[in-house]
Formats: structure tokens, C-alpha cells, sequence
């Protein structure tokens, strides 16, 4: 038998109410010990109860509601105490429950609680830390369309659909028999063609959601004093890096993001590109370099009142990736000639900082989000489903083989995708993905 568990399942600090929540056999009778309702109110399944949770010396009035198993949360017998939020109240009463012979929850116990007795998958585990985590609309809405359990159907679905293929070779395997073996092993094909089509279509949407989950890393390059410091600041609305008219201001890289389309986008405002002597500003350029190396997308930025110089030119060709010339400082009167996929803006007066967001979202996406389809941001999830198509991509690479040698490899389809239901992953990972929950969760 498993030992009731407790923890504070709303974060500590002043506000209006606080959770402590029960999970385990004992957890009405643990409950019970301390909590009186008022006046005829019994304690019943889902039902609200208000009462007096004696803590000895005093009594807080507060709300108990009890879930009995199998149907909460855990799967287990759950009780919720609602109190007045506070540090010191919500501890003491965590405690009183402790003395009253629960014992203090693990990171994510609850959850894993629920995942061992059938009331969620491993796939929609992860998807309640993701969506804790979520930083942008885009990666939200990833980490809700797995929580409620679509993509752990689809999953199934194939997997179930792997399983009758394997009986299928299997009874032709117990009974061979030469034209009825053709027939199978076509049909086999077929459905596997069908599968590879249902994996790679959730592969590539999960692909593309993983980078939005990352967001999208814009460099700021170009070289000193042509207002990169300022294009920043406009783009984010505050003023995030120091501006100033003396050239080398900005000697490391200053990152900001911003939500726009639902779209995380990270912004790195980099050193001004020029040779230098000073140590420290050499290693601020250096850094520069590489952040516009590896960036998805850069802005080289242009000082519009001037014409184009040798250092444009050497900055120029740092850019391995899609890029837009900014041309800056349109408020003053325009000298540089016309640039190949320019944008002018202004960044002192905010000019046209909308219409470069928009061309930075359209050049990085490059077509609709489909939140509406199946699939998740979950690195790990993403390498199981990769390897999951990895291996029936070898499928086909063997068409000539046997039945027997074919039956081995959707077999090891079916262990892969096993590892984003919790079928075929091992205890220490389990493990390791609930440690990552808070330990109300």
C-alpha cells in the first residue's frame, strides 16, 4: 500500500487562497482528523465543504472537498483543503496533515501517481510541465492539444494498427502458404506506406511547434552607431540596452524577446562589427559574429544618412541565413543608394517597427500554423517519433526480407512510439520526467 502523500499545491506568498491537497488510501481518514464541517454538512464525493480545520491553539476556517477513487485526479482518494493564502498558515497546516500520518510529496508524485494508475500518459504528463512553462500563445497551444490527450489516441491508433499487422504475419507465418504469403506481405506494405504518411505528417507540425517553442532568435547586426541599440529598444518597447553617441556602447550581447503572432521571437542586439584594439570589445565582436551565424534570421542594420562603408560591406558577408537590411535613421535626410530587401525605419521616432516585425514573421514561418494538429514540443517525445520513422523508413529499405525479419522491425516501431504512452520506457526516466514537476503537481 501506498503512503497518503501531501504537498502546498499553489505557490507560497500572500494572496487570496492556498491550496494543500491529500492523495493516497488514507486521505479522508488523515482529513478527517483535523477538519469539522459546520452544521449538517456531510463530507461526499466532489462536494464543497465549509468547516474548521483545527490547528490546535486555533481554527481556520476554510473549504474541503473530498474526490474518491478512482475518480480524481491521481486515481487514488484525493482531499483539497482551500485556505486563506499565507506562508505561515499554509505550512502549518501542510504540517499538521504530516503529523496526522501523510508524508511529504515528491516532485510531481501526484502526477505520476495518475500516470501508474491509468489516469493519464506519459505524453500528457509532459504536456502539464510544458504548459506551466509556455512563454508564447504558439507553444501553449502545442502543450494543450497534447494535454487533452489527442496526440496519445493517434499514437495508440498506430500502435494498435502495428499490433494487427504483427498477428496478420503471424498466423501467415503458423500457415504458410505461397500466394496467400504475397497477399499478406502486400497488404503489409500497404498499411505501413499509411502509417509512414500519419508519422511524418505529426513529425513535421511537431518540428515546426519545437521552434516556435524556442522562439525564433533574431541577430541585430551591423557596425558601430547606426542605431542597433535603439532598434532593439523600439522593437521590444523599452529601452533594454544603454544608447549613447559613443561608438562600442554595446560590448556583449543584450537579448530581449517579445510575443508577436503568438510566436516567441528572441532578439540579440550585438556589439558594433569594426576592428578594435580594446581587449574587452574585441570579445564582444567575436561573440557578435557567432550570434549572427547561428541566429534563424538577421537584421543588418544601416545608417541611411551615410553611404555604405567597408565595414557594412565585411558585416555583410557574415550572414550565413535569411536576412533584412534595416536602413535606419529615415527621421534624418537619406544618402545611402537602395538596398536589395531593404526596410526603412526609424528607430529614434518608432517608423515602420511594425511593418519590420510583420516581414521578420514572414520570413521565419513560413506558412500558417496549424494549431489544430497533432503534435508536440516535447524534445524527448520528438527523438521517440523520430526514431519511430527512422525505423519504418528501414522497413521499406528491407522489402525483400522475410516475414520474420519484417515482424522484428515494426515490432521496434511499436517500442518506440511506446516510449511517449509509458509502454516501453524504463523506470528511471519515468522517474526522471516527474522529478522535473513541482512537488504540489
Amino acid at each position: 500500500m501506498k503512503k497518503t502523500i501531501v504537498a502546498i499545491s499553489t505557490p507560497l506568498g500572500k494572496g487570496a487562497i492556498s491550496i494543500v491537497r491529500l492523495s493516497g488510501e488514507n486521505a479522508i481518514e488523515i482529513a478527517q482528523k483535523f477538519f469539522m464541517p459546520i452544521g449538517k454538512q456531510k463530507i461526499e464525493h466532489r462536494k464543497m465543504v465549509l468547516g474548521w480545520f483545527d490547528l490546535g491553539e486555533a481554527k481556520e476556517k476554510c473549504m474541503m472537498v473530498y474526490f474518491k477513487s478512482p475518480n480524481s485526479f491521481t486515481g487514488e482518494d484525493v482531499v483539497e483543503f482551500q485556505i486563506h493564502g499565507g506562508t505561515t498558515l499554509t505550512r502549518l497546516i501542510q504540517a499538521k496533515l504530516i503529523e496526522g500520518g501523510a508524508r511529504l510529496a515528491e516532485n510531481g508524485e501526484f502526477s505520476k501517481r495518475a500516470f501508474e494508475n491509468g489516469k493519464i500518459s506519459l505524453a500528457e504528463a509532459e504536456s502539464i510541465v510544458d504548459e506551466i512553462n509556455s512563454e508564447s500563445e504558439a507553444e501553449l497551444k502545442a502543450s494543450l492539444k497534447v494535454a487533452s490527450g489527442e496526440l496519445f489516441k493517434e499514437i495508440k491508433s498506430i500502435q494498435q494498427d502495428l499490433t494487427t499487422l504483427l498477428a496478420q504475419i503471424e498466423v501467415t507465418m503458423d500457415y504458410p502458404e505461397e500466394d496467400e504469403n504475397e497477399v499478406v506481405r502486400e497488404d503489409v506494405f500497404n498499411k505501413m506506406t499509411e502509417i509512414k504518411k500519419r508519422l511524418n505528417d505529426i513529425l513535421s507540425l511537431s518540428k515546426q511547434k519545437a521552434l516556435i517553442k524556442k522562439g525564433i532568435n533574431v541577430a541585430i547586426i551591423g557596425k558601430t552607431n547606426v542605431g542597433k541599440s535603439s532598434l532593439l529598444n523600439a522593437i521590444i518597447g523599452e529601452n533594454k540596452a544603454i544608447v549613447t553617441d559613443i561608438e562600442g556602447t554595446t560590448r556583449d550581447v543584450v537579448d530581449a524577446s517579445i510575443d508577436y503572432n503568438g510566436v516567441r521571437f528572441n532578439f540579440y542586439d550585438t556589439a558594433g562589427i569594426r576592428e578594435s584594439q580594446d581587449e574587452v570589445e574585441k570579445i564582444g565582436i567575436e561573440k557578435s559574429k557567432k550570434t549572427a551565424q547561428t541566429a534563424d534570421i538577421t537584421l543588418l542594420v544601416l545608417d541611411g544618412s551615410e553611404n555604405i562603408k567597408e565595414e557594412d560591406e565585411r558585416t555583410k558577408k557574415l550572414i550565413k541565413q535569411p536576412y533584412i537590411i534595416v536602413v535606419n535613421k529615415t527621421d534624418k535626410k537619406r544618402v545611402l543608394e537602395k538596398q536589395q530587401n531593404e526596410i526603412e525605419v526609424s528607430a529614434k521616432n518608432k517608423t515602420n517597427i511594425e511593418k519590420l516585425k510583420k516581414e521578420i514573421f514572414e520570413k521565419t514561418i513560413k506558412e500558417e500554423i496549424n494549431f489544430n494538429g497533432l503534435a508536440t514540443t516535447n524534445e524527448r517525445q520528438i527523438e521517440a517519433l523520430n526514431e519511430a520513422f527512422n525505423q519504418v523508413e528501414e522497413f521499406f529499405k528491407e522489402k525483400d526480407e522475410s516475414l520474420e525479419i519484417l515482424s522484428l522491425l515494426i515490432k521496434k516501431v511499436w517500442q518506440s512510439l511506446g516510449k511517449i504512452t509509458g509502454e516501453t520506457e524504463n523506470e528511471d526516466i519515468i522517474s526522471l520526467i516527474f522529478s522535473k514537476f513541482c512537488v504540489g503537481k
